[in-house]
């Protein structure tokens, strides 16, 4: 059984224990899907603020719904629609201060107001993104998007391709 508290400091610290915690839980475990799971868990309880935390993976031509800490959430998106298709579209995160003013927003919970996705790349094929939704306008920043492609990395260094 893991047990972790919310971390508490700085952004880059906070990052850099969810980091060592990451590794822990993927220690010694290569199932993506298993370490998915443990990540959105880490993340939804590391970071505060957050009402959705989880990932989305390529099926065919549309990302489908992987493992999730948060409310139900749509199950399927196409790529170039939305924060999560663009962001798996252009293969770079983007950070959405307010997602009232993106447009082709996908509103899967009325309660985001913010969002932050990382594109989940290897070998140069695109495997599918990492999702979080906060409550909070203006939540995710430069900090959150380089430590969030730091566990996504982690990600995908400690889990066999699909």
């Amino acid at each position: 059984m893991f047990d972790a508290e919310r971390p508490i400091g700085a952004k880059a610290e906070i990052y850099r224990d969810l980091a060592l915690m990451a590794k822990g839980l993927f220690e010694g475990e290569r199932d993506a899907i298993a370490n998915a799971a443990n990540l959105s868990a880490l993340l939804w309880m590391g970071i505060a603020d957050l009402n959705w935390a989880g990932f989305y993976f390529l099926k065919g031509d549309g990302l489908v719904l992987g493992p999730f800490q948060g409310r139900p959430a749509c199950v399927r998106i196409e790529v170039g629609r939305g924060v999560c298709g663009t962001a798996a579209a252009r293969r770079q995160t983007v950070v959405v201060l307010d997602v009232e003013e993106f447009p082709g927003h996908i509103a899967c919970d009325a309660a985001s107001r913010s969002e932050i996705v990382v594109p989940l790349v290897a070998g140069g094929r695109l495997i599918g993104v990492l999702d979080l939704d906060s409550p909070l306008r203006g939540r995710f920043d430069g900090e959150d998007a380089a430590g969030l492609e730091a566990l996504a990395a982690l990600w995908l260094a400690a889990s066999d391709p699909f």
